[in-house]
């Protein structure tokens, strides 16, 4: 039986940096057509016609509604309504380029292939590698147990898993290839987009929109 080499992968919990994500505004009244009473992120406003708290701008002000913009994207609030997240539309990717809108706490997850079967993937910036469970490892055929044993620095103490390289990564139009990864023998929720496929591309954030250009 082969001896795990001592190489510490560090594998961080399912973060993504950047910015928040976006606003969630609801319209509780207003004053006469002269200001809106807002709740941004669940903090109290009131907001004049022409004037912006925390990147809402409110334009116009009628009986039971109230038309904002958001990073110059116009929307209108009803009174009554669920809170509305208020954000400015994402750019359509382009060839080469994969765009990711966050999800509930922030997360950015999606849904992608490993040599042709389907995982679900969450993008995790502080992952040295690509990592899967074991679950989403057998489900994408790779014959783990073969791979170099590695220890691995995780939130729970180390473990040992196994180094594999993926013949294919997809998410959405684009595939890279020969992607380093690691396979853990746990249950995984999702499998972590780790920087051995992050590397590839040019990350960038605005707001709750993560887009990932991919290097020449």
């Amino acid at each position: 039986m082969r001896r795990p080499r001592t190489l510490w992968v560090i594998v961080a919990g399912m973060a993504a940096a950047g910015a928040a994500a976006a606003q969630h505004v609801t319209l509780n009244g207003s004053i006469g057509t002269r200001a809106a009473l807002l709740v941004i992120d669940g903090q109290p406003r009131t907001v004049a016609v022409g004037s912006s708290v925390g990147g809402v701008r409110v334009l116009s002000v009628s009986e039971g509604a109230v038309e904002v913009e958001v990073e110059g994207r116009r929307q209108v609030l009803r009174i009554g309504e669920a809170p509305a997240a208020v954000a400015g539309a994402p750019r359509p990717a382009t060839a080469g380029e994969i765009v990711l809108t966050a999800g509930p706490g922030g997360h950015f997850t999606t849904l992608g292939s490993v040599n042709g079967r389907p995982v679900s993937f969450i993008v995790d910036t502080g992952a040295t590698v690509v990592a899967l469970g074991q679950a989403q490892a057998e489900g994408a055929g790779l014959n783990w147990r073969t791979g170099q044993p590695v220890v691995t620095q995780t939130a729970n103490g180390p473990v040992t898993a196994y180094a594999v390289t993926l013949d294919r990564v997809r998410v959405g139009e684009v595939e890279v290839r020969q992607v380093p990864a690691i396979v853990l023998p746990v249950v995984l929720p999702h499998a972590l987009l780790g920087n051995s496929f992050l590397q590839r591309f040019q990350l960038t954030r605005t707001n709750d929109v993560m887009r990932l250009e991919r290097k020449p």
